[in-house]
């Protein structure tokens, strides 16, 4: 899995990189939220590992604007922090953290942590595939939308996406239907 790691003491950026190759994932490694939050806009990461008291950006500023990206593929984001007590976990959900691991972290907890974020990260992309997925009857092709009305293809398409509907013919129905033109 690629994760974007943004630690700013680089002793515990290059161990905790290590650990990660270790386990079989891909890493990117940055030194603040500014430089993982420039990263990942040029290649948006599945995983974001980041400490919380970082200079430039701190971890809950980046996760701030990794959650206002519309319509983005989810990032599932775990802080890394020395800070514990219910109040800085609450604030760090609030902002929109998926994951809280305190320092120093356990590898093995850290690994089955990340073994978490790819099965959430899987089960929204299966939803994602399903989510696409028209149930369209066969003979009339009407398609059913989520409160399980029928409707035509015309109809669903415009109010769905922003996709208009163009009438034309395919040449075999030219052939069927128009022999002499």
């Amino acid at each position: 899995m690629k994760i974007l790691i943004v630690e700013d003491d680089l002793t515990s950026r290059l161990l905790l990189g290590a650990t990660l190759k270790k386990l079989g994932h891909e890493t990117t490694l940055t030194a603040d939220g500014q430089q993982a939050w420039e990263a990942f806009a040029r290649e948006p990461f599945p995983v974001v590992l980041s400490d919380w008291l970082m200079p430039v950006m701190d971890g809950l500023a980046l996760c701030r604007e990794i959650r206002k990206r519309p319509n983005a593929q989810y990032t599932n984001f775990i802080l890394l922090t020395s800070l514990g007590g219910k109040e800085n976990y609450l604030e760090a959900m609030e902002a929109g953290v998926d994951d809280f691991i305190t320092k120093p972290y356990d590898e093995d907890q850290l690994g089955a942590r990340l073994a978490v974020a790819a099965r959430q990260l899987g089960l929204q992309n299966r939803m994602r595939q399903m989510e696409g997925m028209l149930s369209m009857c066969a003979f009339c092709k009407k398609i059913r939308d989520a409160e399980n009305h029928w409707e035509s293809l015309e109809a669903y398409i415009p109010k769905h996406t922003e996709t208009q509907i163009s009438h034309g013919y395919c040449p075999e129905c030219m052939k069927i239907h128009f022999p002499d033109m």
